[in-house]
């Protein structure tokens, strides 16, 4: 990859990772509700479904799945399904007190890579990605010693940032109405997202070739 395509990929790289999404929002929530410690093992999670989807784009899966209707169909009314559950408890839980006991680290970094894989959207950033950057004359796997830890250290910066984000409003939340609000919108977002989800259309891989 040369310098000038490493750079174009990069810069779209950092916009779709710093685009809001069902991601940046349980990374503020999780800062919100644990602090910027405990809920850094939600941003570990993403890193892993971003290294997962890295890989699978680099096999050629991420195309196949994204040329499966049928697949892709059943993949987002999950998804939005799932989402919509997160924002309906959010709202129903924001006027309660976050609950003393401490979520163990395996539950936080399951729900943040639960929220992390079920989007199938996502698969359409990873396809635009390699079908525009990858080099056909150039070995697969060269190019990705390059793009992999662009891609990761550009994601850990986008998250954490949003995650850091997150427990700063918690510490200024210290009003219990101005916390309450902040929690219903955090969960108006995850309902948003999933009914845009649900109302998505498959990738277009014409477009994306």
């Amino acid at each position: 990859m040369s310098i000038d395509a490493w750079i174009i990929f990069g810069l779209f790289w950092a916009v779709f990772v710093t685009t809001p999404g069902p991601n940046a929002v349980n990374c503020i929530s999780n800062g919100m509700a644990l602090g910027f410690g405990r809920a850094m093992v939600g941003v570990l999670a993403i890193l892993t479904q971003a290294t997962l989807f890295l890989l699978l784009s680099a096999l050629g899966v991420t195309t196949l799945i994204a040329a499966s209707p049928t697949g892709f169909l059943v993949a987002k009314l999950i998804g939005a399904g799932f989402l919509i559950y997160l924002g309906w408890r959010g709202w129903r839980n924001a006027t309660r007190p976050v609950p003393a006991t401490v979520r163990p680290a395996r539950h936080i970094y399951l729900h943040a890579l639960a929220v992390a894989v079920i989007n199938p959207k996502s698969v359409a950033g990873y396809l635009a990605a390699f079908s525009q950057f990858i080099q056909p004359d150039v070995p697969v796997w060269d190019q990705m010693l390059v793009i992999v830890p662009t891609a990761l250290g550009l994601t850990t910066l986008s998250y954490t940032g949003f995650t850091l984000l997150g427990a700063s409003l918690g510490k200024a939340a210290m009003k219990a109405v101005f916390s309450v609000w902040i929690r219903r919108l955090l969960a108006i977002c995850f309902i948003v997202y999933g009914v845009l989800l649900g109302a998505s259309s498959a990738p277009n891989l014409e477009v994306a070739r």
